[in-house]
């Protein structure tokens, strides 16, 4: 007892002492509820809950595809705001302006309904069957609606975490010979990223929960399935509430996983 008090008095120890985020026990019992209402009444709960698992799969699949693709997309973007050539300067803070100021549930229509036809007009245009027979793939634009528009708001994640870290930063880069492309991949994002790793766990959450909107432009997400579940059965209630608890349970461990790894680069930072 002595020894552990004795540690406890070192700056720092808290921080590993105390590996186990008391918030887990609030998803252990999200699940529990979940495994409940399966277990007391396996019809309906249980029928919901494999039905819509495929639906489940497809979730899970266009939002860690759309989140990779933003992380790459948003940092292109911040960057060519950041940039020194006014055409992409510009060229990128009218992109980001119109893909924020444009509902996302407008953007997926317009990708899914008014982008091929626009393929298939080209297509006419130029007197190219396989364009004038273009036909859109739900799971490909709801990716691509998604990544236009949370790239947008990356970039500001991203720009906002570069534009923290002091000048004299690139400043003491540059004078060591280096780049502006060398000091900004080596020196400047290595520390923005951890800056900006709190909004990127958010937008993640932000997009698990918006990809539900997917289900609109003929995508089998867990939301349409719920759907689909809803008006074979004629039971509203309990298809959303189970599909409601398994989103809870999807944003709930992504938070604190973001939060571990926050914690974590913070302790290694120290």
């Amino acid at each position: 007892m002595q020894i552990q008090k004795k540690l406890e008095q070192i700056p720092g120890h808290e921080v590993a002492s105390h590996r186990i985020d008391s918030w887990w026990w609030l998803v252990v019992g999200v699940i529990a509820i979940v495994m409940l209402l399966a277990t007391a009444r396996p019809d309906p709960y249980w029928r919901i809950l494999r039905f819509v698992s495929d639906g489940l799969v497809v979730t899970i699949s266009v939002t860690l595809v759309a989140f990779v693709l933003t992380l790459v997309a948003g940092l292109v973007a911040a960057l060519g705001r950041l940039s020194k050539i006014g055409f992409i300067r510009w060229f990128t803070t009218i992109y980001v302006e119109i893909a924020r100021g444009v509902p996302l549930l407008v953007q997926l229509l317009f990708w899914y309904f008014a982008f091929p036809s626009v393929i298939q007009a080209f297509g006419r245009l130029i007197q190219y069957r396989p364009l004038e027979r273009y036909l859109a793939n739900p799971f490909a634009m709801a990716i691509i609606g998604l990544t236009f528009c949370y790239a947008a708001y990356m970039s500001e994640v991203y720009r906002a975490g570069i534009q923290s870290i002091p000048k004299g930063q690139n400043e003491a880069a540059r004078s060591l010979g280096m780049t502006h492309g060398q000091a900004m991949r080596h020196i400047i994002l290595p520390q923005a990223v951890k800056v900006i790793l709190p909004p990127v766990g958010n937008e993640f959450i932000s997009l698990l929960k918006d990809s539900s909107l997917v289900s609109i432009v003929a995508v089998a997400d867990m939301t349409r399935r719920g759907r689909e579940f809803m008006a074979a059965n004629f039971i509203p209630v309990e298809t959303w509430i189970m599909i409601a608890l398994i989103y809870l349970v999807m944003t709930l461990v992504s938070a604190r996983v973001v939060a571990w790894i926050e914690r974590k680069t913070q302790t290694e930072a120290h």
